[in-house]
């Protein structure tokens, strides 16, 4: 199991690292600067006091030897290589100038300077080191206790700070867990979480949505099935009537052919609707590669030409533009003429059908299908789009789905469907499409 931490808590080491960063190399550089800074204390006092020995350095000698503390000061005293006087202590031979040399086992600070005009006498003087380093020693543990001191305050600081910058992520955290979410709050001062708050709600916005949606695909598939059953059941309900009537009772050849006709229309009600829904479903799962460059009049023409071989009772002319060019699909688009011409001549009786299409101001492409028959009353206009609506001046051989299938391929299309009067005194179907041609 992966052992996770805060974000408090990892703000507050992070804190605390950096600060042992800085401390260790502020510390390092302190703790040099100290050491030289005692040594240059002890060489100024060398030099000083050096240069009350240099007035006459034998007397010098004999006082210090004298009266002098005789563990505190070493002074030297030479010509060339012979000693002319030394306190108990005697430093060695050494070059003019400030070094640390060890004298049987003790280091001393030895400050060395040449009389020139005195026949190179030399005079060097020293002080123990260890009171140096004892200083040096103890201003070094103070600077190791502020470091400590300052990855403490650190620490302690990145947990309070901490704790301040990630109570808007905790807020975040808890409107999330709760049940229903609630909605994301409006985070100021912390950019980080203001960010994360708008890319949570986002978030939350598409899940909704698509919970939604997939709640409304839900009820319109049960509802589907629901009306799909409904329509089925009565054609099967009659085919399975003529079925026992044929296998329980004796029948003339009149009755025998009169009930197997009633099955054959029942059965072509049952395929036409199975088809149409089939249709449907194939509509609904259209994508955005099915679609292509298409001429509506090209459609129209097509369309109009199998009118006339499935009935040639009926004149179908079309009154369009030479060429109209749109995105869509070129199967769903004649399914749909196709439908709306059948609607007419099955449902509406009609002898007189045109087809017109044309490209409207409005970034549209309007085709109508008018035609003389019967008519759809108006207060049915809107109702015959619906699936498994029959009208009143319908036949009873449909599905009740022809004019659905037109009005999705016109939705498909980004458009819409809609009834007017038609000049030819009967019913005018408008399939208004959103042309996809620029």
């Amino acid at each position: 199991m992966i052992r996770t931490h805060s974000l408090r808590a990892r703000v507050a080491a992070a804190a605390a690292l950096g600060a042992t960063i800085i401390a260790i190399g502020l510390g390092l550089l302190v703790a040099q600067v100290i050491e030289r800074n005692n040594l240059q204390e002890i060489d100024r006092r060398l030099e000083t006091a050096s240069r009350l020995v240099l007035l006459n350095a034998d007397i010098a000698v004999q006082i210090w030897s004298r009266f002098g503390p005789k563990d505190d000061i070493a002074l030297t005293v030479r010509n060339g290589d012979d000693v002319r006087g030394s306190t108990i202590v005697e430093l060695p031979e050494l070059p003019d100038g400030s070094r640390t040399v060890d004298v049987d086992g003790t280091l001393y600070r030895v400050f060395t300077t040449t009389l020139e005009n005195r026949g190179g006498q030399t005079v060097s003087l020293g002080l123990p080191a260890a009171e140096a380093t004892e200083t040096t020693q103890r201003q070094q543990r103070w600077v190791v206790v502020a470091g400590f001191l300052t990855i403490a305050a650190a620490a302690s600081l990145g947990w309070l700070f901490g704790g301040l910058a990630v109570r808007p992520i905790a807020e975040l955290t808890r409107r999330v867990n709760a049940r229903p979410p609630e909605p994301m709050p409006k985070v100021t001062g912390v950019r980080e979480a203001a960010e994360l708050a708008h890319a949570i709600d986002g978030m939350l916005t598409r899940v909704a949505d698509a919970q939604a949606e997939t709640s409304a695909a839900l009820t319109t598939a049960r509802d589907f099935a629901a009306a799909s059953a409904h329509e089925l059941r009565t054609p099967l309900t009659a085919m399975r009537t003529d079925i026992e009537v044929l296998r329980t009772l004796d029948l003339d050849d009149d009755q025998r052919v009169e009930i197997l006709g009633d099955l054959q229309r029942a059965q072509g009600r049952v395929e036409a609707t199975l088809s149409a829904l089939e249709r449907l479903a194939s509509g609904e799962l259209a994508s955005d590669r099915d679609y292509i460059d298409t001429d509506i009049v090209e459609l129209c023409d097509l369309a109009a030409h199998d009118a006339h071989r499935h009935f040639p009772q009926v004149t179908v002319r079309v009154d369009a533009d030479q060429s109209l060019i749109t995105r869509g699909l070129p199967a769903g688009l004649r399914l749909a003429l196709d439908n709306a011409l059948s609607n007419a001549v099955r449902h509406g009786g009609a002898t007189q059908v045109i087809i017109s299409a044309q490209r409207s101001e409005d970034n549209t492409i309007k085709v109508a299908v008018d035609d003389n028959g019967a008519g759809i009353p108006e207060s049915e206009h809107e109702a015959v789009f619906d699936r498994f609506y029959r009208g009143s001046t319908a036949t009873m051989s449909g599905s009740g789905l022809g004019l659905a299938l037109v009005a999705q391929q016109a939705q498909l299309h980004g458009g819409r469907t809609f009834f007017e009067t038609s000049t030819l005194g009967g019913a005018r179907l408008v399939i208004e499409l959103a042309d996809e041609s620029g």
